[in-house]
């Protein structure tokens, strides 16, 4: 979901972790390349047979205990809302149709979410996604939002490597889309990619990017900071199919992806 101001022509507890131990990870993939499939993932265990480890810290800060709301591609949660349908995003206005249609089943011509089963990779059951159906939006549109254009060369960590250096100034060009997040959930662990902005705020770097474990500005939806995709949702087993849980979530580079039903497919195509 998102809201703000067009760029004009040429501008546009759980309990908290512990273990902390520093590393350096490599640098992101590029954006803008084709979708990538993978071979199928199958027989994917719905919780590891071993407890998670303690989480270290890496190239990029934990946030802990944030509200997640699920949405789902051509979700229409308040149509007289400015950023009240999933039929676009903010960095495609042809989501839907890009993305292979209705992320769930439809019901007398709506679109409605649906829960997902670790036989099939979470995997929607009644369309073929052509995007990944793995993930989520974050706080924060460096497109479409006036400030987060304006910002996003001085506060996203990865704006001055490649890719991103060469296309700075380019409001053409996402700083965000595609962009790798681990998420866990008690023992859990799942991996998404950001394909829009929200919920609610459009510009909250300090949460988004910020080192001190800051909680969102919103205060929607239980302090939502972020929503999560269906595939996500079941993927960290959220106990409802459309209301909020907790998770810690951080950004990651590419190459610290694991394997996994995340990477059947794979999101590269840029701002549409």
């Amino acid at each position: 979901m998102f809201a703000g101001s067009v760029l004009t022509a040429g501008v546009l507890s759980t309990r908290v972790l512990t273990t902390i131990v520093l590393s350096t990870i490599g640098l992101a993939g590029c954006v803008g390349a084709p979708e990538t499939r993978n071979p199928p993932v199958t027989n994917i265990p719905l919780a590891p047979t071993n407890p998670v480890p303690p989480i270290e810290a890496g190239r990029y800060p934990l946030h802990t205990n944030i509200s997640a709301t699920t949405f789902w591609v051509g979700e229409i949660f308040d149509a007289s809302a400015d950023d009240g349908s999933q039929e676009l995003s903010t960095y495609d206005a042809n989501w839907i149709r890009n993305y292979g249609g209705c992320d769930g089943v439809l019901v007398d011509g709506e679109c409605r979410t649906e829960r997902r089963t670790a036989e099939n990779g979470y995997f929607p059951t009644s369309m073929t996604p052509r995007q990944n159906p793995f993930y989520l939006d974050l706080p924060y549109d460096d497109i479409n939002n006036r400030k987060g254009f304006t910002l996003r060369d001085t506060v996203i960590p990865w704006a001055g490597e490649a890719p991103y250096a060469e296309h700075s100034g380019d409001p053409e060009f996402s700083f965000m889309k595609n962009r790798w997040v681990q998420l866990f959930r008690g023992k859990l662990v799942c991996f998404g990619q950001v394909q829009d902005a929200g919920p609610a705020r459009y510009s909250d770097h300090r949460y988004v990017f910020g080192t001190d474990d800051r909680r969102p500005k919103n205060k929607k939806w239980d302090g939502a900071g972020l929503d999560v995709s269906p595939a996500i949702n079941s993927c960290l087993n959220f106990s409802e199919l459309d209301e909020t849980e907790r998770v810690h979530w951080r950004f990651v580079d590419d190459i610290d992806v694991p394997d996994g039903p995340w990477k059947v497919i794979v999101t590269t195509s840029g701002v549409q």
